[in-house]
């Protein structure tokens, strides 16, 4: 289970979360705002932004439901660390990154990034940058690109590699929010058939599978001890396009890895808990269940 405490900078890999509405407690509850442009601070944009993904976030206690935000522990390129509670925290994101930024935990009204939409055929030509809303199937109010949950497995993960074999396919790369670990020698992309159905985590929550999640240009950039990789973006857009069902209903997604899920009924879990694919969305999937 991984928690990105700042939208597009490294998180936090976790043993138990809170699964909200909103996803896991604390997810994207930070983000980096651009004064002059007004959008919201995306590695999608990597010419731009590129230096977010070299940013590593983790909360300075773990947040709680129905309490305070607590700040965030930013460490920067140069290895400098600030918390997000210091009042120059903006001047020293802005000499970091490059741009006037602040540090924002309220998303602006209608929300916007822009994201690198350049072909994947290694084409030389100039980037393609597009201006595109966000949370489009999460609270308005949120950081997310799209929903408040990605999930991917270990069976999709198997299955980049035998594809791409000369990468470094980590799940970090992806950026999941749930790693569900499949059968054994199971190398196949999984996930494209639970669309439209319920995940049950060890009975405590539910979750509805709503979209295939498209992948964009940052799996294939540095993070970390991670090199640059353009080629896992090329293998996925040759083996795996995947029709959207919630967000562009029948637009085909070029290159999918994972899928974006809503919560339908909240709790906590833990590393470990059984995951069930049931036949159906959870009875009542208009609306959350609240325990």
């Amino acid at each position: 289970m991984w928690r990105y405490p700042v939208k597009s900078m490294q998180g936090e890999e976790l043993d138990e979360a809170a699964i909200t509405g909103r996803g896991v407690l604390g997810d994207r509850a930070y983000a980096v705002l651009d004064r002059e442009t007004g959008h919201i601070a995306s590695a999608k944009h990597p010419g731009k932004w590129g230096a977010l993904l070299a940013c590593r976030a983790a909360f300075a206690e773990p947040p709680r439901p129905s309490a305070p935000l607590p700040p965030v522990w930013i460490t920067l390129p140069d290895g400098a660390v600030i918390s997000s509670a210091e009042p120059d925290v903006d001047r020293a994101l802005s000499r970091a990154l490059g741009r006037d930024v602040a540090l924002v935990s309220r998303a602006p009204g209608s929300p916007t990034r822009e994201a690198d939409r350049s072909p994947v055929d290694g084409s030389t030509a100039p980037p393609t940058i597009t201006t595109e809303p966000m949370a489009l199937a999460a609270p308005a109010d949120t950081f997310f690109d799209v929903a408040a949950l990605h999930v991917l497995t270990t069976a999709t993960l198997d299955r980049v590699r035998e594809l791409h074999p000369s990468g470094r396919i980590e799940a970090p790369r992806f950026r999941p929010n749930l790693v569900v670990a499949t059968a054994p020698g199971e190398r196949s992309f999984v996930e494209n058939a639970w669309l439209g159905r319920a995940l049950e985590i060890d009975a405590e929550v539910h979750l509805e599978v709503i979209d295939p999640c498209p992948r964009c240009v940052v799996p294939t950039l540095p993070q970390g001890d991670l090199p640059r990789d353009p080629g896992i973006l090329r293998a996925l857009a040759r083996h795996n396009a995947v029709a959207s069902v919630t967000v562009a209903p029948g637009v085909v997604f070029p290159a999918v890895a994972g899928v974006y899920a809503t919560v339908r009924r909240e709790g906590v879990i833990r590393c470990g808990a059984t995951v069930r694919l049931s036949s159906s969305p959870p009875h009542g999937s208009a609306g959350l269940n609240t325990r």
